[in-house]
């Protein structure tokens, strides 16, 4: 059977094909011959393209990707003409050269399990779940919490593994926050053809980093694929999840759309809540006196126009940095309103729609699509946890944490001083005062700064003292008149799961366990809440690259192994204490060496009310998946059926 990567054999005409070749990225077209010829010469004689900031085309000269694409005309039309046969497997050691040509330095050996898998060459899905048997899994429901990116992923691994299974959903459909966040502009800021599950790319996305809708139609499309709409109770809340230590089981208590309490029984949980999308309003003074119309970015009001308008955003992270741009043409006046200065990091495909050509390489070029995502993966991976942790003989000080950090801020602000075109004052306002990559990095094509030098938009930086009727009244005590007020002012990141009750062993509330403070074993379990699973769970927030779809997917890989052996005769898995308190501490430790953690950093949605991290993860991929690959039965506590207390294994 045809490896689903080889690609759709074709007959495209040779004018085509030639002109596709101009739009495809050519280190990727490189890496595909490769496997139609088996003839590794195709990276050998080029020079390696160079990644850092330009993952699709590195840095070849034009000379080389113009001789690239004549070698290539030739091999994909004589590829064409033999009918498009499936290309023979390579070797190991072949693709392990193919992996360091592309990365253009050696990929240790402590990667290859994480690439071999994300490159999965033969089309085997290495993540998915082995089947449980039918009378076992009968007896094992599962209720999964949400159906946002991780709640689908779960339904289909459970389906996959014949887990019966209910989710829980208190939108209309899946998707989480690309259902929710319809904001003007919204737009993910991980490249597609790496954000989405490796099990069902996609080659059809129409930009590079894809709007709201496209993601939202994405997620809607995978949950048809799999048939997993009839087992979602949608526009339904959970309330909360009590366990019963005799029974091994969770009773879930869940709200309908009409008020309507019910409960569930079932033996095991998965959270599949996000930390980013219980939206946190300011509090302000005179904010209920506002006689205009106001809302939060994440519940944007569509019947409110805005042309002609005078508005207020307040707040300007990640959604205020994409509404801005977004509304501007339209409304007679804006005002952003900003606590803290974002560094930036250039982009310049951010808007790019994808063309024709690198569509149908995507299609129909054997391995072609896997090796752009490699291409995604591999400058996005652990280059910013680099450039992130404190180097401890570095001279600390506002401006950077390391050498490399130092680099990283120079590059940085040299972007943000070319935009301004010699404008001090909005110099001073928009060049951050702490060390690059502190907080959330955004995206920039351009697009932020020139919206801020238009007559009709202003930055404000003064603190906001209080809102009237009218407007917005800052510090210095000017009033900015305003009809609408739109809230781009985060979410709740720090308060994991609220506001929903998990009560486990002893009627222990987990949020009173928990405090401030939020923990868990390797990001997936707590101790005391037997057969309770966390997906995005404390301290695997990714700040430096990767993919939360990435880590979705391998603590899923997880959790169905801890179903599997509850399916063998378990009561019940949790971690022991000891395990997870060594898992918090390193974490901790870990964390406390990142710019993240910079005392310069009042404001961060990373950090609690004491200016501590709980939430955002300080491990290199490569070392979460090895943390995650496999349950270490040594760390954890599981009860056998029918035993009367928890013994280990």
């Amino acid at each position: 059977m045809r490896s689903r990567y080889a690609g759709t054999p074709f007959t495209t005409p040779t004018d085509e094909i030639r002109a596709a070749l101009e739009d495809v990225s050519v280190p990727t077209l490189l890496l595909s011959l490769v496997h139609i010829t088996g003839d590794t010469r195709f990276i050998r004689d080029y020079a390696q393209a160079g990644l850092f900031l330009n993952e699709v085309q590195g840095f070849m000269s034009d000379e080389d990707k113009a001789r690239a694409r004549a070698d290539a005309l030739e091999v994909i039309t004589d590829y064409r003409d033999r009918g498009c046969p499936e290309p023979a497997p390579l070797s190991a050691d072949v693709v392990k050269q193919m992996m360091d040509w592309a990365a253009c330095e050696p990929v240790g050996d402590e990667y290859l399990p994480l690439l071999t898998e994300e490159l999965d060459l033969d089309g085997a899905d290495p993540r998915a779940p082995e089947p449980i048997d039918a009378d076992a899994a009968a007896e094992l429901p599962v209720l999964v919490i949400g159906c946002g990116e991780s709640g689908l992923l779960a339904a289909i691994r459970l389906q996959q593994a014949g887990v019966p299974f209910t989710v829980i959903e208190k939108n209309a459909g899946p998707g989480g926050t690309w259902w929710e966040n319809t904001y003007p502009g919204a737009r993910v800021d991980v490249a597609n053809h790496f954000y989405c599950y490796s099990f069902e790319p996609s080659n059809n996305w129409t930009h590079y980093f894809a709007e709201q809708p496209e993601l939202r139609q994405y997620f809607v499309d995978v949950m048809t694929k799999h048939g997993i709409a009839e087992h979602v109770r949608w526009e339904t809340e959970v309330v909360s999840a009590d366990w019963d230590d005799d029974a091994g089981t969770w009773t879930v208590a869940v709200r309908a759309k009409d008020g309507r309490v019910s409960r569930i029984t079932v033996r095991a949980v998965i959270s599949a809540v996000g930390q980013l999308n219980r939206p946190k309003l300011p509090d302000i003074d005179g904010a209920d006196s506002f006689a205009g119309r106001s809302f939060h970015s994440a519940r944007w009001d569509h019947r409110v126009r805005l042309t002609g308008k005078r508005v207020a955003l307040i707040g300007a992270g990640a959604s205020g940095f994409q509404i801005a741009p977004a509304i501007a043409d339209d409304v007679a006046h804006l005002d952003v309103f900003q606590r803290t200065a974002q560094w930036m990091f250039p982009n310049p495909m951010y808007h790019d729609e994808v063309g024709d050509g690198t569509r149908w390489a995507m299609e129909h070029l054997p391995y072609y699509s896997r090796w752009y995502r490699f291409l995604l993966l591999w400058p996005g991976a652990d280059k910013g946890l680099d450039a992130a942790r404190v180097d401890p003989g570095y001279e600390q000080t506002d401006y950077a944490v390391s050498d490399m950090n130092a680099a990283a801020r120079m590059m940085f602000a040299d972007w943000i001083t070319t935009q301004v075109d010699g404008d001090e004052d909005l110099l001073a306002k928009v060049l951050p005062d702490y060390p690059a990559t502190g907080k959330r990095t955004l995206q920039d094509n351009g697009t932020w700064l020139r919206t801020l030098r238009r007559d009709n938009v202003e930055l404000v930086r003064t603190p906001i003292e209080r809102i009237t009727p009218a407007g917005v009244v800052t510090a210095d005590g000017r009033e900015h008149p305003a009809d609408v007020i739109v809230y781009a002012t985060g979410f709740r990141a720090t308060e994991v799961l609220w506001p929903l009750r998990i009560t486990g062993r002893g009627g222990a509330d987990l949020r009173d366990v928990w405090g401030e403070r939020p923990y868990a074993y390797r990001g997936i379990m707590v101790p005391g809440f037997p057969n309770f699973f966390l997906t995005y769970g404390p301290g695997t927030h990714l700040a430096h690259g990767g993919s939360l779809i990435f880590n979705s997917e391998l603590q899923m890989r997880y959790i169905g192994q801890c179903l599997h052996a509850l399916a063998d005769g378990l009561h019940s898995i949790e971690p022991t204490p000891e395990a997870t308190e060594d898992w918090r501490r390193r974490s901790q430790e870990a964390i406390k060496m990142t710019v993240w953690s910079h005392p310069s950093i009042e404001h961060s949605y990373f950090k609690n009310a004491h200016g501590e991290i709980h939430t955002v993860s300080p491990w290199k991929l490569y070392e979460y998946h090895a943390a995650v690959r496999e349950p270490d039965w040594s760390e954890l506590t599981v009860r056998p059926a029918g035993a009367p207390a928890a013994q280990g294994v």
